[in-house]
């Protein structure tokens, strides 16, 4: 299990492997990827622990975001698992791992849900929620521009 301590600046949701996710906090969901924790760092951490920046272990560079956000489906003591990745890091784990250090804080906080959606068509996400021990839930948004929304969840 990820170990959880906060330092200040910046917290930290602890080491595994080759990443460790360090707390700095989004919302937006699209952050440039030039100054990716600058970018992170301007949004509140509700629900705890927030969105945390992912540095690689070795080279400490920003590699995405991984950690907990409000639900978009309305589900308030039900928070959502979000990530992203820049594009040069994809096929390395990253997700799987800062994902599951992620459900382990959020599994020490208390919760016993979470959720998280994702576009149809994104089949490595689907794949990594997979591997978490997320379920379709059956539930879909429709979305013609972007593509549909599929709801997961998690019971933890």
């Amino acid at each position: 299990m990820a170990e959880y301590r906060r330092r200040v600046p910046p917290p930290a949701l602890g080491r595994t492997g080759s990443t460790r996710a360090t707390a700095s906090t989004a919302r937006g969901r699209r952050a440039p990827h030039r100054g990716l924790e600058e970018w992170a760092r301007r949004y509140d951490q509700t629900p705890a622990p927030g969105l945390l920046v992912v540095e690689r272990r070795d080279t400490g560079a920003a590699v995405g975001y991984c950690g907990l956000v409000a639900n978009s489906v309305g589900v308030p003591d039900e928070p959502e698992l979000a990530y992203e990745f820049l594009q040069v890091s994809w096929n390395h784990g990253y997700a799987t791992e800062a994902s599951g250090a992620v459900i382990g804080a959020a599994r020490e906080l208390g919760y016993r849900h979470l959720a998280s959606t994702v576009r149809d068509w994104n089949t490595a996400s689907l794949l990594v929620l997979g591997k978490l021990g997320f379920v379709d839930t059956g539930q879909r948004e429709r979305d013609q521009a972007h593509g549909d929304s599929v709801l997961l969840r998690k019971v933890l």
